[in-house]
């Protein structure tokens, strides 16, 4: 890159040859699907705003390779969201509105939560009961949501953190390697009251 180091975290460019920090978002997602799937959960269906990002794609992976592994005839719902909360919204409404609606959502950023948990309570859908919930997130606020919330919780200060110390490594010495530097930090799956009722 004409000299001047170059560190990917989080959202990555598979195309240039560079370090990258990044978390399991397959393993994550298929983390998540199966947690859902353990809960009883038949129609889960998997919220993202992007089929271009890498992370998104992965997270696709892993929730459709959990859907199979189960072999119970699951059928994979990937729906693509905007970056408008109020379509957004409305939108939730009519899936969750509808006779045939998932039993089970994972949103792949947290923002698509809030319209989750506002689409549900307009219905009248009982979370964890009638709608179970789980959020890629690291909102401070998932343990206070009415029910609390489900989520991945992704390491961002660690990946931070060791994006930082690779910079500073490249800079420092002249033979370093950056596209060496490739890491890769797990995310947790914590359980709340959003899949499991008194969680």
């Amino acid at each position: 890159m004409n000299g001047i180091p170059l560190v990917f975290f989080d959202r990555v460019c598979e195309e240039v040859n560079t370090a990258k920090i990044t978390t399991n978002d397959f393993e994550s997602s298929y983390k998540a699907t199966q947690h859902l799937i353990d809960c009883g959960c038949k129609r889960i269906a998997l919220l993202s705003i992007s089929t271009c990002l890498s992370i998104s794609n992965k997270r696709l992976e892993g929730y459709e390779q959990a859907l199979k592994d189960n072999q119970v005839g699951y059928e994979p719902i990937n729906i693509l969201c905007e970056n408008d909360a109020v379509a957004n919204y409305c939108f939730m409404q009519k899936i969750m509105g509808d006779q045939n609606r998932p039993d089970g959502m994972i949103a792949t950023v947290e923002k698509l939560t809030t319209d989750i948990y506002l689409a549900c309570k307009e219905l009248k859908l009982n979370i964890p009961q009638d709608v179970k919930v789980i959020s890629f997130s690291n909102l401070s606020s998932a343990s206070i949501l009415n029910p609390s919330l489900t989520t991945i919780t992704q390491p961002a200060f660690e990946m931070g953190k060791a994006a930082a110390i690779v910079l500073f490594k490249s800079l420092e010495k002249k033979n370093f390697t950056l596209h060496d530097e490739c890491l890769t930090i797990p995310s947790e799956l914590i359980v709340r009251g959003s899949t499991v009722a008194n969680a």
